[in-house]
Order: C-alpha cells, then structure tokens, then sequence
C-alpha cells in the first residue's frame, strides 16, 4: 500500500470511528447507538455540501421494521432542481462535470458503512468507476436516481431508525434501535492490488501549466464482515486508475 494512501486512510478512519457515547444526543429514552458511521466534508465543494445535506435531511427519521426493506432512492427522491439539488461536480468516465445532485453518493456511503456495522442485510450496492477520496477502498455506495440504488433489510428483531447530521467536518448516520447488538460487527477491507497513476502532460512548451485531471489511484480490493464468528465476502471492487493529466503552453 502506497504511503499516500495510508495517510488518506488514517485521517478517512478517523473519521469513521464508532463510539457510542459521542451520539447520545441522537438517542430517545429507551434507545441506544446500534452503529454509527461518519465520512469527512474536506475538499468537497459548497454544491457538493449542499445536496449532500438534502438527502441527509430527508434520510433523517426513517424507520425500518424488522424484516422490512429500505431503498435509498425510494427515501430520497430525485436529485433535481425543483428538489433544491444543485449542480455540483461528479465524475464521469474520467472527467468532472457538473451534474445535478452532486454530492448526494456522499449520504449514500455514510448510510452504507452505518448498516454494514448495523448488521444490515445488503440487497444492492454499486460502486463508483473510480474510488472517492472520503471513504476507504470498497466501501463507497454509488446512486443514481432511479436504476442506482442503495437496498438493506432490517434482520433484527426490533425496528432501527435513521439519525442523520451534517457536521462542520463531515456526514454521520448512526442506526438507533431499543437495545444494542450483542456481538459488534467487524468490517474490514483487504487491498489486493494499488496502482499509481502516471503523469501526462499535453500542449505546447512555455510556462502556462495547469491541472485538468488531477488523477486517481486503482485498487484491486475486497470488503468483508466479520460477526458471530462467519466472514462475510461483501464486496469484491476493481477500481480503474485514473491518470494525471497536466496542460502546458505558452
């Protein structure tokens, strides 16, 4: 693992780390911090920020029986203008553009790794083509309204809630419930492969340089649950790398 990477994996981790007491003000009487997840906001833009905390807001409060389904996009809605969504970047084969709702994948991967610690049942989740920098390898959940969604069941045997919050540093999404899990899940991701991304430059020589692609690392990466003595395969992701492109001209 590229040195790199670990130092944007210890400040993501940091960010992520589950402790219950930290969330007691999301808590009713009677309830208890099933899990909790938290992604960082550093570099995302305002538009970003934005619909991020639209779809947070409309996750908050949800409440998932036991047994039942929760889709993301049933929640959540359209990412559009007459929703309050602005135009935000996104990536898109490669190159960022702006698109509406960009941002809301954010929420969505908060929500995931919540449930992955909550011992939610995962029915569907995709990944990005390329790996987001506020999430570990093989633990984003890409959506896009309405064919992209985010899915779990509740297998517990009480109903779960959603307390979502946006936080001057960042998402977090805890899973509040009447009585705490007996065994805490583990989640971990084995990274089989890193790929580094090369420098392109294009233009003419002189001085004039800038960055129109400030490139992404591939990885080759499995995520897996550990609980009640199984290891769960969850995921299993290959992430194309992204290549640095510099312009330069006179």
């Amino acid at each position: 693992m590229s040195a790199r990477w670990g130092r944007r994996l210890g400040s993501v981790m940091l960010a992520g780390l589950l402790c219950a007491g930290a969330y007691a003000l999301f808590n009713r009487p009677g309830e208890t911090t099933l899990a909790s997840y938290s992604t960082p906001l550093e570099g995302r833009t305002a538009a970003q920020r934005h619909n991020a905390d639209l779809a947070m807001r409309k996750l908050d409060g949800a409440v998932i029986g036991p047994g039942e389904e929760f889709s993301f996009n049933t929640r959540v809605g359209t990412f559009s203008r007459d929703q309050g969504y602005r135009r935000a970047p996104v990536s898109y084969n490669g190159q960022l553009i702006d698109s509406w709702g960009g941002g809301v994948c954010q929420a969505s991967t908060t929500l995931y790794n919540a449930a992955l610690y909550g011992g939610m049942e995962i029915l569907e989740r995709h990944r990005h083509r390329f790996q987001p920098s506020y999430v570990p390898p093989g633990r984003d959940a890409a959506v896009a309204f309405h064919n992209i969604d985010l899915r779990f069941r509740n297998p517990h045997p009480f109903p779960v809630r959603l307390a979502c919050r946006v936080e001057p540093q960042g998402l977090r999404v805890s899973l509040i419930a009447p009585r705490a899990l007996e065994h805490r899940p583990e989640v971990v991701e084995s990274v089989r492969q890193v790929t580094d991304p090369n420098v392109f430059r294009v233009g003419g020589e002189g001085r004039f340089s800038r960055v129109r692609n400030s490139g992404k690392q591939g990885y080759e990466v499995q995520v897996y649950r550990i609980w009640n003595g199984r290891r769960e395969l969850i995921s299993e992701d290959s992430y194309p790398v992204m290549h640095r492109i510099v312009e330069t001209g006179p």
